[in-house]
């Protein structure tokens, strides 16, 4: 529906509400208003990686691992599928008067936040660490929950706007400090294309301050920038209970009244708590004015009409049964495929399926757990990585032992502890080759308050595995180099872990993220070549977390592969395969290029492949403007997956935008500046390592 036609019919609506009622309606457990025909509804839906929190749905990899896809179609794909299953979830629960939380239409996804720090719980809600890659990406998802219909098959909302990345421990009282280049070179670009590209229609404030004002009633990001700069239409919504983080933790208020005064004066339309129930006495007292109370209410109400909740949409008929079918578990399973990142591999993989006998061991091998990340719904059907390798090698021998729990840092019963590290030692003895399954899981690494893990918050303290896990390796490592068994390791976690240990001591290991309910199958298929990876890292893999600044330091000095000082072990942008494909020849537009600066530039990108196994690249092209006030790094500018035939050549044309030859100044102005930009072109970032696996071509910009 044109948002124009949904405002005047939101406008007449609400203009016939008491201040009450209008007030009521900005909470997210809104009341109904019977007198009126408005029904109840909960705002208060989730769909980070598939429709969360009601019951059964299809489960996709977390985000960190869609992130690692670097595939703008299957993200938008997955959207879509996120958006069908939740109108199929609630045109059959409206039709049974159960409009309770999570069976809404207004999806609190995607987190686009930039993951800064590898400490940070939530960062596995993110799709990594570079803002190009988050806002293809997410423009993309957005794009698919919202639709291309007369209204919204669902409403996407673009979270947490806009530094915001731990500590989760701290996140109720803590003030991010972000300078003006970095909030404008880091922080801000993936929240910009959410509302100027992709028209998100909510965007969610966060816990913590942001220089000094709470991120729910900062003027400068949600007045000058969001509304202002920006033009945004839609609405704003606080994340849960932070607006009462401003009297009890910021201290900004005494008052809850003042709390939900300085929030709705600042712009925000929809409460997530219940501190907005202080409101009416807040406009009676004289804190703030009834026109705002109507001005929210009304941008409220235009979601509600944009989606049809009132007269009828094209997506009223979508059927329960949908849920899951063949077609999204088929999705669900592309999406494991294209996740995972092949990081070593010393010819060991593909592994034959003639192997005669496999041992798996790991806390991770065989837990539900470490297929779900956070913010996930239920499936009713799950395959661990062992279920998988038995499926995939029907002929071979499997023996299995978990070894330790995924944590135990001081266990009650040693005996028991000692006993399964005995039973790992023997499986690793006899075996021809040993998967190691390793890794977290989302009471390990998450949310603050979410999360039962041993730090009371969902961060890491350091990039280490749990002590339990590292006894495990050092004594699976040392059996193995003894009897000459090779060794698979297999790191399923939302974060970059300290991998040095394993790639020393491993003949091939994989990052697995948390790749969704059926992800074991599909981690199996590509231990046995059956799938060829395709996965690149969308994080920098440190080698220890000394390197790193102060978690609370919100400088992006040192941080992410665009301004680290140190040589990173594993870098983003970086993945294998199976096939031996490098860069044969870049053609430059040059017409396009001598206007780059203001149109963007057309690169043309021929890929040969040398090997006789077909395989899908991504192209990344990265740009570093010269001499002027850059990032530290050439930054990643534009990418595109390729598939190329067995012994065959692919071509794609990459458009890298003008955005990408601009740079921003210590005052957060963005523009044109320099003479030059050198444009690198390859399958990784322009560095030895992806030079010497793909070879890397430059192209030299003169901007105008």
């Amino acid at each position: 529906m044109n948002r124009d036609l949904a405002k005047q019919k939101a406008t007449e609506l609400v203009d016939q509400m008491t201040l009450e009622e209008m007030v009521d309606q900005l909470r997210y457990d809104a009341p109904a208003i019977e007198r009126l025909g408005i029904p109840e509804y909960n705002w208060w839906n989730e769909g980070l990686h598939g429709s969360a929190r009601a019951g059964t749905a299809t489960m996709f990899p977390q985000a960190i691992g869609l992130g690692a896809t670097f595939d703008k179609k299957l993200l938008k794909q997955i959207g879509d599928v996120v958006a069908t299953e939740a109108r199929a979830k609630y045109n059959e629960f409206s039709k049974q008067e159960d409009r309770d939380i999570y069976k809404g239409l207004t999806i609190w996804s995607p987190n686009i936040n930039l993951f800064r720090d590898p400490r940070w719980g939530r960062g596995q809600e993110t799709y990594g660490e570079d803002p190009q890659l988050i806002t293809d990406l997410s423009v993309e998802f957005i794009n698919g929950i919202q639709g291309d219909g007369e209204h919204y098959k669902a409403a996407a909302c673009a979270k947490h706007f806009a530094v915001h990345s731990g500590p989760e421990k701290d996140r109720h009282y803590f003030d991010a400090k972000a300078n003006m280049k970095d909030l404008w070179e880091t922080y801000l670009p993936q929240f910009e294309a959410a509302v100027t590209k992709a028209e998100v229609e909510s965007v969610m404030g966060a816990y913590n301050r942001v220089n000094g004002d709470p991120a729910c009633a900062q003027p400068y990001l949600m007045q000058e920038i969001l509304r202002g700069k920006w033009g945004f239409q839609g609405h704003f919504v606080s994340d849960c209970w932070a607006i009462r983080d401003f009297h009890e933790n910021h201290r900004v208020t005494k008052t809850s009244e003042q709390s939900a005064a300085l929030a709705l004066k600042t712009g925000c339309d929809l409460n997530c708590g219940c501190t907005y129930r202080s409101l009416y006495k807040a406009v009676k007292s004289g804190m703030v004015s009834k026109t705002f109370v109507r001005d929210s209410a009304i941008r409220l109400f235009t979601c509600r009409y944009m989606l049809g909740m009132f007269d009828g949409c094209e997506y009223d008929d979508i059927p329960y049964e949908i849920i899951e079918c063949a077609a999204h578990m088929a999705l669900s399973a592309k999406a494991a495929d294209e996740s995972v990142v092949l990081l070593k591999n010393d010819g060991i993989l593909p592994l034959s399926k003639e192997t005669k006998t496999i041992g798996i061991i790991g806390p991770n091998a065989d837990s539900r757990l470490a297929l779900m990340g956070n913010y996930h719904g239920t499936s009713s059907e799950y395959v661990t990585v062992l279920q998988g390798v038995r499926e995939t090698y029907p002929n071979s021998r499997i023996l299995y032992s978990e070894g330790c729990d995924v944590f135990e840092k001081k266990p009650d019963n040693l005996a028991r502890e000692y006993n399964r590290i005995t039973e790992a030692i023997a499986v690793t003895k006899n075996s021809d080759v040993v998967i190691l399954v390793l890794g977290l899981n989302e009471n390990l690494e998450g949310e603050e308050g979410d999360t039962g893990n041993q730090f009371a918050s969902g961060d890491k303290i350091d990039l280490r595995f749990p002590e339990a896990q590292r006894h495990l390796m050092e004594n699976v490592y040392k059996t193995a180099k003894e009897k000459g068994v090779p060794v698979i390791t297999i790191s399923m976690t939302g974060s970059a872990m300290d991998m040095r240990e394993a790639d020393e001591k491993s003949a091939a290991v994989l990052q697995a993220w948390y790749p969704g309910a059926v992800g074991g199958r599909e981690v199996a298929k590509i231990l046995s070549g059956e799938v060829n990876p395709s996965a690149k890292l969308p994080v920098t893999v440190y080698k220890t977390t000394e390197e790193l600044p102060a978690f609370e330091d919100y400088s992006m000095k040192n941080r992410t592969y665009r301004y680290m000082e140190n040589e990173a072990f594993y870098p983003f942008g970086f993945g294998l395969t199976y096939s031996d494909i490098s860069v044969d020849a870049v053609a430059a537009d040059t017409e396009s290029f001598a206007d780059a600066s203001k149109s963007g530039a057309k690169i043309k990108v021929t890929l040969k492949n040398n090997s006789g196994v077909a395989g899908t690249e991504v192209v990344q092209v990265y740009v570093k403007n010269d001499d002027v006030n850059e990032t530290l790094h050439p930054h990643l500018a534009a990418f595109e997956r390729v598939d190329v035939p067995e012994n065959g050549t692919a071509e794609v044309e990459v458009i890298v935008p003008d955005s990408a030859f601009t740079t921003v100044d210590d005052d957060g102005v963005r523009a044109v500046r320099g003479t030059t930009s050198t444009v690198y072109v390859g399958c990784g970032q322009p560095d030895s390592r992806t030079e010497a696996l793909t070879g890397k071509k430059s192209v030299e910009i003169k901007l105008s």
